[in-house]
């Protein structure tokens, strides 16, 4: 595992980098958690919505959005000693999904958000990453007068592999978006070494 994420470990005092996709659906708090975790300027890639895009991008329940990931965010957190993430947040519109192959490249993981009030949103990031067979967990951003599901009821409404972690979190908090990314590490790694097992056993 180190050796595959190895060429992000370039900084001095940094002994493994791993990369992280941060996916999901339109305006589910992808650009707010890549900031609000990130140790240095977050790169954004962010533009107004126009009119024009409104009639192909949902914004049920974003009304008040009006700005957009076009390319990626890009951030970076030290977790520990030695240890960084380079978190690369993806588009969340149809239209920039050809992105995806090319972000995912070389990634340990990803945190798919979600939104209880657009729950099915999430269903695209869902299959994508079980696809790839790309370790992922869901984090439920918690936003305000939104209703409260437990981890077993988002489970079971994404219809998630038995074992695929659901965490609560608030994307504006960096210690819970934190949280969220220790998590998803901790559950890659556990899975990437038993895949490694089944392949030399």
């Amino acid at each position: 595992m180190a050796t595959e994420h190895s060429e992000l470990a370039e900084e001095p005092g940094i002994a493994l980098a791993l990369k992280i996709l941060v996916a999901g659906g339109f305006g589910v708090g992808k650009t707010t958690l890549v900031g609000s975790v990130s140790e240095i300027r977050p790169l954004r890639t962010e533009e107004r919505l126009s009119e024009a895009g409104r009639t192909v991008d949902d914004t049920v329940g974003v009304d008040r959005k009006t700005t957009t990931t076009v390319a990626m965010d890009f951030g970076r957190i030290t977790i520990r000693s030695g240890l960084a993430l380079y978190l690369f947040g993806t588009p969340g519109q149809d239209r920039f999904w050809f992105l995806w192959d090319e972000l995912s490249q070389g990634a340990l993981g990803a945190v798919v958000l979600a939104d209880t009030r657009r729950l099915e949103d999430c269903f695209p990031a869902v299959d994508y990453f079980e696809h790839r067979r790309i370790p992922f967990v869901v984090a439920v951003n918690c936003f305000p007068r939104a209703r409260t599901y437990g981890a077993h009821e988002v489970s079971r409404a994404l219809d998630l592999d038995h074992g695929t972690p659901v965490v609560l979190c608030d994307a504006r908090d960096r210690d819970s978006g934190k949280e969220v990314l220790i998590r998803l590490v901790e559950y890659a790694g556990r899975l990437h070494a038993a895949r490694l097992l089944d392949s030399v056993g």
